[in-house]
């Protein structure tokens, strides 16, 4: 059997380096146009992702490429934010060379990988035509005036348990219960153990004596375009798990203050049984740290400043919630199906991703 590829029941996996990193049908993948970039988080695997691939070419088995990133998996996963952003860049641009069929773009991210997606995409971002004379011209196409990632259209970014908060805040890592003394050991230790990418979770980094990098990843810089290539996509969600996720809180995962954390009783609907709740938010014109925090328990101006300026672009949020599962203390892994086996009753939420997804 050629190495590269594999027939599993329909679905085949290609590798561009000899692994199982791409998934397309095997009959039909010749006229996938949309490349879906499938990033694992901390020391994650690209199998992390196998199961959501799978489903993805089964929905779409003519029209997306699911690849699921292999740059940054175990221990490289502790090299920080930055660097593994420029490998997941680097890779996505390798792969575009070998795939010039295609024509749209989306990530799907899991915890740690979708602040990677989001400084990946910084890198990858190209203004539009004519930007730098301010001219756009009526005559222009939406995808002209909102410009590319990597000159492909940028369709969904789609994040899973992502601490785009940071981990420093109350409450921010559930598994230290809220206890002040052990969030504070933590931001002191985790960086010890998980090298930069823990300073850059908890807001410790201060790389050439300027801000830490969540921060500044807040503004386009030098030749980077972070918030610009975010706003590029046409649709920005955020699942968070409501509770039961023991290392990402659901204020962080979800982009919202304590007092907006949503109430909530039943599932959506039959079909998602474990999405509680889900919201569109638009987008805030309102300055990094502008916003009101007043009333909200353990909220820091920083945390503020990671909200605001995310604020600045709109959001769909999904709530999840394994309350009643057999595996709920795992929701972390769940919420993705890191293993099927496992972490099957998280079916639904991957289900509900491809039902809404932009193809």
């Amino acid at each position: 059997m050629d190495s590269d590829r594999q027939e599993k029941n329909g679905v085949c996996s290609e590798s561009v380096n000899g692994g199982c990193d791409v998934w397309s049908c095997s009959d039909s993948s010749a006229s996938a146009d949309h490349l879906i970039i499938m990033v694992n988080g901390i020391l994650g695997s690209t199998a992390d992702w196998k199961f959501a691939a799978d489903q993805l070419v089964r929905a779409f088995p003519d029209k997306v490429i699911v690849h699921c990133s292999e740059r940054n998996v175990s221990k490289l996963t502790l090299d920080g934010v930055d660097v593994m952003g420029e490998r997941l860049a680097e890779e996505v641009v390798e792969l575009i060379q070998q795939k010039p069929e295609v024509r749209k773009i989306s990530f799907i991210a899991h915890s740690v990988g979708g602040l990677v997606a989001r400084y990946a995409i910084g890198r990858l971002y190209r203004p539009p035509s004519g930007r730098e004379s301010e001219d756009l011209s009526s005559g222009m196409t939406d995808v002209d005036t909102r410009g590319t990632i990597a000159g492909l259209e940028a369709m969904n970014f789609i994040t899973a348990a992502t601490p785009h908060l940071g981990s420093r805040g109350h409450k921010q890592v559930p598994f230290l219960f809220g206890v002040p003394v052990f969030e504070k050991a933590a931001s002191l230790v985790t960086p010890l153990i998980f090298r930069r990418t823990g300073s850059h979770l908890f807001l410790t980094d201060t790389d050439e004596g300027g801000p830490p990098l969540l921060q500044r990843m807040l503004d386009d810089c030098d030749d980077l375009y972070f918030m610009t290539a975010l706003r590029a996509f046409r649709r920005r969600v955020a699942y968070s798990n409501v509770a039961h996720d023991h290392i990402v809180g659901w204020r962080t995962s979800s982009i919202r203050r304590n007092s907006e954390l949503p109430k909530w009783e039943v599932s959506v609907s039959e079909r998602y049984p474990h999405i509680v709740y889900e919201e569109r938010s638009k987008a805030n014109d309102a300055e990094q740290g502008e916003l009101d925090s007043d009333g909200d328990e353990g909220f820091d101006m920083i945390e503020e400043k990671l909200l605001g300026g995310l604020s600045r672009v709109s959001w769909e949020k999904v709530d999840v919630s394994f309350h009643a599962c057999k595996q709920k203390s795992a929701a972390h892994s769940v919420i993705q199906v890191k293993d099927h086996f496992l972490h099957w009753e998280g079916a639904d939420v991957i289900l509900h991703m491809i039902d809404h997804l932009l193809n």
